[in-house]
């Protein structure tokens, strides 16, 4: 082995084993076949319980329904206030529906409104063919998602979780989605939503109200989505909440009784709430100084923070952690927006926990000959 790799390895297992294990060992009382806890910001898990069986996700499926959405139309597939004709196969859908008519009408924010709060199965079938022409490629996307996300026991065969052979994920690859997906505000927008009216205009109104019983019962919940089709799923929850800068995620899949999935997820969080905590030392993108730009058409460069910098620790153990921020003493032009000019390192008792990067809030290009000279010229001056 190559004896640089081989020292870095070295380190690499040296930090880790600094780092307090967040994992709990004690079992909590949970009724669902699957349940994973996750800290939203590291990605670190708090509590599991067969977090990578594959097991049949029903709706919950539609939190990665919502997360290719969003992305398609961030990528310019669709908007928002596009106006999206319904097809006779979303008409078709059973399970829960928003009963779309063929050729019926509705913006494509009004459809992932449904799909978030009321968990239409028509919706998914019309959004999908909307933003990738038909259902089938919409579900390759959510796979090719999933290989990007590296999920290892995740495979879709639709968009909204109706039963089908070979239709699987865990509950851990799920909290990864939810992870994921909260780099888009605009999911939390929707699946926070308790009530939504369609069609108010006409007297065919259809009354959404959330599945997520959370919403209402848990403080600091808002997202993500349910799941139930029968005995083989059980009930499902996929959730988000967060009190006091810690958030979290928790999966639960295949409790047996009805509310199970609310239950099993309220004693997760409480369990997280009161086992850990997230010390922050920064925001992310927060300004944190500037550096020096060599033969550049400005003469410095702004360090921004890449993420929120900060670390999860085992509650009332955050004495001793500290931060130091590095910046590079100069760079050449010419400087690309986020490009990395230095870093923060996190340390407990001066010894290292967790670096993170540093990066140009902006680009810098070169500076013309002329005023590099310029700057010679008044540099020599000033020595002077």
């Amino acid at each position: 082995m190559n004896k640089k790799i081989f020292a870095s390895l070295l380190l690499t297992i040296f930090l880790i084993s600094l780092i307090p294990s967040l994992a709990i060992s004690a079992e909590l009382d949970l009724e669902s076949k699957s349940a994973v806890l996750i800290e939203a910001t590291t990605g670190q898990v708090i509590y599991e319980k067969n977090a990578h069986e594959k097991r049949p996700p029903a709706s919950v499926t539609k939190l990665m329904t919502l997360l290719v959405a969003i992305e398609a139309i961030k990528e310019g597939r669709g908007n928002y206030e596009d106006v999206v004709v319904a097809s006779e196969n979303a008409w078709r859908m059973g399970g829960s529906q928003i009963w779309l008519e063929p050729g019926e009408e509705m913006t494509l924010k009004e459809l992932l409104i449904a799909i978030a709060v009321g968990s239409a199965n028509d919706a998914c079938v019309a959004v999908a063919e909307h933003l990738y022409g038909t259902h089938e490629a919409f579900v390759e996307k959510m796979n090719e998602k999933a290989k990007e996300l590296g999920l290892k026991n995740t495979n879709f065969v639709n968009a909204y979780g109706l039963p089908a052979e070979n239709h699987y994920t865990s509950a851990y690859d799920t909290a990864i989605i939810g992870r994921e997906a909260l780099k888009h505000k605009e999911i939390l927008q929707l699946t926070s939503i308790k009530h939504y009216r369609l069609r108010e205009d006409t007297s065919k109104y259809t009354q959404l109200d959330n599945t997520n019983k959370l919403l209402w019962w848990y403080k600091g919940v808002d997202g993500f989505k349910t799941g139930w089709t029968g005995e083989d799923s059980g009930f499902c929850l996929a959730s988000t909440a967060e009190r006091d800068g810690l958030r979290l995620i928790a999966v639960v899949l295949g409790a047996p009784q009805r509310n199970g999935n609310f239950r099993d997820s309220m004693i997760l969080f409480n369990h997280g709430f009161a086992t850990i905590m997230f010390k922050e030392f920064l925001k992310e993108g927060q300004e944190v100084g500037q550096v020096k730009v060599g033969k550049g058409e400005k003469d410095f460069v702004t360090a921004v923070t890449a993420e929120r910098i900060g670390v999860v620790l085992p509650k009332g153990k955050d004495e001793g952690v500290t931060s130091k921020v590095e910046l590079l003493p100069m760079v050449t032009a010419p400087v690309k927006e986020g490009q990395v000019i230095g870093k923060v390192t996190v340390y407990k008792e001066n010894e290292p926990l967790k670096e993170f990067d540093l990066l140009a809030k902006e680009s810098v290009e070169r500076g013309s000959i002329w005023r590099q000279f310029k700057k010679l010229f008044t540099d020599l001056v000033d020595f002077d």
